[in-house]
């Protein structure tokens, strides 16, 4: 039973890491921009294509493939953010939310006319295949890879959040855009690459996930929900509010559908409830 129960917080963990690393890039976009952007699933699914594509066409090894799909995600996200989103910063978030749904919508169709509507492979080396051993308990290895990655990226953001000048000119954005451009500081360039990076750690999160989350054109519709659950729980503008948000979330999902199948798809829906009767501004106090 115990060791039951760890093995499903641990896919529930490993699930959380997943959904943080494609959703932190949306948390600060709406905290930094206030822009409602629908389309961050597109970026993820970009990244997961361009995984898939470098496997199965260029023979490259999977992750090798992983910093490209980030730079595949972060240059799309750098080039839209320069030719169409900034266009939208002052509309309302009807025009936001309208405008990014209908590139959710091209992108799946655009999707699906290049690569087909069906699931994609994945081909994991031999290292992350099966299981390890660790305190009595059989852990999936490719798992255990997602959790160290998502802690590696996440020491690497705090680093660069707080400790560069790059991070100060980002909190600086986003505590007051105005007082920032007083001191200097070129907020639209702060915008252009923040925007950038969230979409890079999307593409990334995307090529990681294909193995957990599945790859195909429906996928930034099939979990935009979750992605911005996530954000509105833990926090729009933070990072460690979507981490903290991403694990309850994980946690609760798994283990709803393993100890109640007939009903665990509402289990993470009844906890945001929860969470945002709770706590109505994010668990962190910056309202999504």
């Amino acid at each position: 039973m115990i060791a039951s129960f760890l093995g499903v917080l641990f896919d529930g963990l490993a699930y959380g890491c997943l959904l943080f690393l494609i959703s932190v890039g949306l948390s600060v976009t709406m905290g930094l921009m206030n822009f409602v952007n629908l389309a961050h699933g597109a970026f993820a699914m970009f990244g997961g294509y361009v995984a898939v594509v470098l496997m199965t066409r260029a023979g490259v090894p999977f992750l090798a493939t992983l910093p490209l799909a980030f730079v595949g995600a972060a240059a799309v996200g750098w080039v839209l953010e320069r030719t169409l989103y900034r266009r939208l910063y002052r509309a309302s978030h009807l025009d936001q939310v309208l405008f990014s749904i209908g590139l959710t919508f091209m992108a799946i169709a655009g999707a699906t006319y290049v690569f087909g509507p069906g699931q994609q492979p994945v081909a994991l080396p031999a290292v992350l295949l099966g299981q390890v051993r660790a305190a009595g308990l059989d852990l999936g290895a490719y798992r255990l890879f997602l959790i160290g990655v998502v802690v590696v990226i996440t020491v690497a953001l705090g680093w660069l959040v707080a400790r560069t000048r790059f991070g100060a000119q980002v909190r600086a954005a986003v505590d007051n855009q105005q007082a920032a451009r007083g001191l200097g500081i070129n907020v639209e360039r702060v915008f252009s690459l923040t925007f950038a990076l969230g979409s890079g750690l999307a593409g990334l999160g995307g090529g990681l996930g294909i193995d957990v989350l599945g790859l195909d054109p429906s996928f930034p519709l099939k979990y935009m929900v979750y992605f911005l659950l996530v954000v509105a729980v833990g926090g729009a503008g933070t990072i460690r509010g979507p981490l903290v948000a991403a694990l309850l979330l994980g946690v609760a999902d798994v283990a709803g559908k393993y100890y109640v199948p007939a009903v665990g798809a509402f289990v993470i829906y009844a906890l945001m409830v929860l969470l945002l009767v709770l706590f109505p501004a994010g668990l962190y106090g910056r309202r999504a």
